[in-house]
């Protein structure tokens, strides 16, 4: 009986493993984690306000570059 319950156990962990490694594949072929930018910002600023004050900056600092000129 010992050997039993040691055989089912090992099936199920090797189906939860195989079940697991399946998600994480597809998630992967997906781009789950393509997003590198999130993982930037989140390291670069402490809160929401932070980040929306830096993309604001962004913004302005695109649409001076559109507008200015040289001569």
């Amino acid at each position: 009986m010992d050997n039993w319950v040691i055989v089912m156990m090992l099936m199920g962990s090797l189906f939860l493993g195989a079940v697991a490694l399946f998600g994480f594949m597809w998630a992967v072929r997906n781009g789950q984690f393509d997003d590198k930018e999130k993982y930037l910002n989140a390291t670069k600023f402490d809160n929401v306000e932070d980040l929306n004050d830096a993309a604001d900056k962004q913004k302005k600092r695109e649409e001076l570059e559109k507008s200015y000129r040289p001569e």
